[in-house]
């Protein structure tokens, strides 16, 4: 297995994208993280792997480390990002992700949870007009973009962004996910045949070969 693999989704996942999710992992134990979501967002009862839901609400669990570091995926759900990496960082989660990912663990996640990895992003933690974030935690270079066919404004806020001077980046449609290994891009699948990615820079578009689950 790789080491350092990261898996960002551009919209809500189905089984066939978990498992691919799990398939980079040395095992099938998931931490699914809720901090940009507090009111426990369902997912799909009919994700494989063994689930075990964390909440920072009241407070984390006193053994987060622990908890993080023994498991072989962490999970991270969508929702406000600015709010979550608020919190994340308020107890240490952020540096508690990155030893985790150092040491073998797959990071994934959809929406907030495909952005948080890249130094920026394009998020509504600050209204639906969407706005471009540049609060990431770096564990990515450059900035991304979920739900790019999902959501009508999400393109041209993102290309209009990076246009003007925005880190460029990597768009994704819902059903679509890219693999990196470390910090480089290995490849993109899609849960759904219409499902694209997208580099995407200065001078516009240029979609990218995806592989179909």
């Amino acid at each position: 297995m790789p080491r350092n693999a990261l898996i960002g989704i551009g919209g809500f996942p189905n089984a066939a994208m978990f498992e691919y999710v799990l398939s980079h992992a040395r095992g099938r134990h998931v931490l699914v993280d809720h901090a940009a979501s507090p009111q426990f967002e369902d997912l799909p009862g009919d994700l494989p792997g063994d689930l075990t839901h964390l909440s920072f609400y009241p407070w984390p669990p006193e053994d987060l480390r622990e908890l993080a570091l023994g498991h072989d995926v962490i999970f991270v759900c969508g929702g406000n990002t600015a709010n979550m990496l608020a919190v994340w960082r308020a107890h240490g989660f952020d540096r508690i992700l990155r030893e985790a990912w150092d040491a073998g663990v797959v990071l994934a996640g959809w929406s907030a949870g495909m952005i948080c990895w890249f130094e920026a992003g394009v998020t509504d933690s600050f209204g639906p007009q969407l706005e471009g974030m540049r609060d990431g935690l770096g564990f990515l270079p450059g900035s991304a973009c979920p739900h790019y066919d999902g959501e009508e404004r999400r393109r041209p806020v993102y290309t209009g962004l990076v246009a003007g001077g925005f880190p460029p980046g990597i768009a994704l449609d819902d059903a679509a996910a890219a693999r990196y290994d470390g910090a480089e891009l290995k490849e993109v699948v899609a849960s759904d045949p219409a499902a694209r990615g997208y580099l995407v820079g200065p001078d516009g578009e240029a979609e990218l070969p995806v592989r179909v689950l």
